[in-house]
């Protein structure tokens, strides 16, 4: 008896999304599995955070089709997309995190807001939440007493409250030191191995997120250039890929703006002085 292929949990069907004259994604497919740890990125400006919003329902496609668990997020009714996103955890730039609330209110949050459990459940839960992240003794802190790394692994206790399908990591290693990067990175693999999540990196880090991350899809002029493990994108021939993974300054993506030759704009300046 053959296993019937899982479905997806995030997919882009021909996804395409623009701001007034800016076309930011054109023809995006993808497909996020159960369980991956999936990382996308790209240049800056490329449409990897736009991509978590579509997602998560903030902003709609222009064309094309969304869907979560098997369900068009752009035809989702009001009630409908809460419901969903009930499901989903996201970890914000920075942390984001509610600085007059202490490090345990904050964790809570999302429980009192969207759960009719009763406090003493909630501490219990909050509890094993920070623990998870190492931070359970941390509890009665506010995010100012907290370093960089601490505030992002509270954000990430408070992105996984509510036990959701998919969580969403927007940048989670920027401006971190070295020692707080390492652990944030291995925190989200461990956890999603170990509570079952289905994880979507956006990062510009390519070590660390290659690292943890199943599969990698690299977002170049608003479509997807590749997707593979990797290993594979490593190995990739293609020369943005190439350059994009290497960090190197030369390729595709260039390091000056488009302009005129250097000697014909000092020419231009001086026809035009008096």
């Amino acid at each position: 008896m053959s296993l019937l292929p899982k479905q997806p949990l995030v997919e882009f069907d021909a996804v395409e999304f623009g701001y007034d004259v800016r076309q930011v994604l054109t023809q995006v497919s993808l497909r996020v599995m159960p369980g991956e740890v999936v990382a996308v990125m790209g240049a800056s400006g490329g449409g990897k955070t736009t991509t978590l919003r579509l997602i998560g329902g903030q902003i709609r496609a222009t064309a094309g089709r969304v869907y979560f668990d098997g369900r068009d997020v752009g035809a989702m009714r009001h009630a409908e997309l809460y419901a969903a996103r009930r499901r989903m955890g996201m970890l914000f730039q920075m942390g984001a995190l509610f600085t007059d609330q202490t490090v345990f209110e904050n964790v809570a949050f999302a429980l009192r807001e969207h759960t009719p459990l009763p406090e003493s459940m909630i501490r219990d839960l909050v509890l094993m939440k920070l623990n998870a992240v190492g931070l359970r003794g941390a509890r009665d802190l506010y995010p100012a007493q907290l370093s960089g790394g601490m505030a992002r692994r509270v954000a990430l206790a408070r992105a996984i409250a509510l036990d959701p399908a998919l969580v969403m990591y927007d940048e989670p290693f920027a401006g971190l030191d070295p020692i707080s990067l390492g652990i944030s990175a291995r925190l989200i693999r461990t956890l999603n191995d170990a509570l079952g999540l289905t994880s979507i990196v956006v990062s510009h880090d390519v070590d660390e997120t290659f690292a943890i991350a199943d599969r990698v899809f690299i977002l170049g002029n608003g479509t997807l250039i590749a997707d593979g493990t990797p290993a594979e994108l490593r190995a990739s021939a293609d020369p943005l890929v190439h350059q994009f993974v290497r960090g190197e300054p030369d390729g595709p993506v260039s390091f000056h703006y488009p302009a005129a030759p250097l000697q014909a704009d000092f020419l231009r300046t001086q026809a035009e002085r008096p």
